[in-house]
């Protein structure tokens, strides 16, 4: 009912900057809560970052103040702005959409690698 696809991974060095964007068919777009995951080699999936359809975000505490969530409802898209990153932030990550708004993620996008060297 919900495709995802996802765009922007890559290979960074340490400090640098990267955005990831999202975008969604199949559904109003605006009646989606989204959310960015990620998972690292080993690690179990973690979460990242949400935005509400009302445009309420929260964060991990280990991206707080680096990764920012936006959505733009006239693109169907979500991005996720990293700055400074670091090589721990290297992970697959996955767009995901929450029809409810309850923090129950139906749809999964097929995921996007992210790599940052020193």
């Amino acid at each position: 009912q919900v495709l995802l696809v996802e765009s922007g991974g890559g290979s960074v060095q340490a400090g640098g900057s990267l955005r990831l964007s999202c975008a969604a068919s199949g559904r109003g777009f605006s009646n989606l809560s989204m959310g960015w995951f990620r998972q690292a080699r080993g690690k179990e999936r973690e979460f990242v970052a949400r935005i509400s359809w009302s445009g309420n975000t929260d964060y991990a505490d280990s991206v707080k103040g680096r990764f920012t969530i936006s959505r733009d409802n006239a693109k169907n898209t979500v991005y996720l702005q990293m700055n400074s990153l670091k090589p721990e932030d290297t992970a697959h990550y996955y767009c995901a959409a929450d029809p409810s708004g309850m923090k129950h993620y139906d749809y999964w996008g097929q995921g996007t690698q992210v790599t940052v060297s020193s």
